[in-house]
């Protein structure tokens, strides 16, 4: 594919004009005042121009004009895209408000659990410090009365005296 430059297209708009003057007999002249439709508003023929250079402006011109118009609906186009990423943008707060909010009611759960977990620990703690001094009251009185048991055996027996 090769690349056409301003020159080339010129060149070709010159040969068309050409071409068209040479066969412009049979046909009727289009009038040329500055009330022709087809020439945007911005510019009008000055005395004295000749029909091809009047044709050959008319001709860049519209060029221009259709690639301004070109550019103006890419314009449309970018305030359309904008809008959708400003209903994307509010959606998106919308639904990261949504995950704060989630991730807040995990939190909040997370500690519940721990809470928990540390009761249900102390309470365990609680209760085997309870079993051991339950245990260890139990016992005493076992012991002290084999202890005591144990000594009177030993100040009845005669034989432990020597």
């Amino acid at each position: 594919m090769t690349k056409s430059t301003p020159s080339d297209s010129l060149g070709v708009i010159e040969r068309a004009i050409q071409a068209g003057m040479s066969d412009s007999s049979n046909r009727p002249t289009r009038p040329t005042d500055e009330t022709d439709p087809t020439m945007p508003n911005y510019v009008e023929h000055r005395e004295g121009v000749t029909e091809i250079g009047k044709l050959s402006a008319e001709a860049v011109v519209r060029e221009y004009e259709a690639t301004a118009k070109e550019i103006e609906s890419m314009g449309i186009d970018l305030v359309e895209r904008v809008k959708a990423c400003e209903a994307m943008t509010r959606d998106t707060l919308q639904v990261t408000q949504e995950l704060n909010e989630i991730a807040a009611r995990y939190r909040k759960e997370a500690k519940r659990v721990f809470e928990h977990i540390e009761n249900c620990s102390l309470l365990v703690a609680a209760a085997r410090e309870t079993c051991g001094e339950l245990k260890d009251k139990l016992a005493i009185p076992t012991r002290l009365g084999r202890l005591g048991t144990d000594r009177s055996d030993d100040n009845n027996d005669p034989q432990s005296r020597d």
